[in-house]
């Protein structure tokens, strides 16, 4: 499992992807898609048509770092709340980690949290 600081930036790409890309696939598709650079550190997560299959692509000090997982029954959840013109779609490590872990995340309630205000 993966252990992520709530620092990092975790973005999910809102399109299926190949899951025949690998390294430099995936790396293209932040680049391209998304016009971010892969070496910044943040995690991008891909899923495939059929939603059974995860890919997550990171830097890692001093590598590119690919995390994959196939479900045997089930899907994993593509998170709502994208705005329509973007690709991406920004999660925290906890919805990545329910997203993962087969939690539905339509019936999942968040409590009331401080947040500072946007600016």
């Amino acid at each position: 499992m993966l252990s992520l600081s709530p620092a990092i930036r975790i973005f999910v790409h809102a399109l299926p992807t190949d899951m025949r890309k690998h390294f430099n696939g995936l790396s293209a598709i932040v680049t391209h898609s998304f016009g971010m650079d892969v070496l910044r550190g943040d995690y991008f997560v891909f899923l495939n048509r059929v939603q059974n299959r995860c890919k997550i692509l990171y830097w890692d000090r001093d590598g590119l770092v690919v995390w994959a997982k196939r479900l045997e029954r089930g899907r994993f959840q593509l998170p709502s709340g994208r705005d329509a013109a973007s690709l991406a779609i920004e999660v925290d490590a906890v919805t990545l980690a329910m997203m993962i872990g087969g939690v539905d995340l339509d019936s999942a309630r968040r409590r009331k949290r401080y947040q500072a205000a946007a600016g």
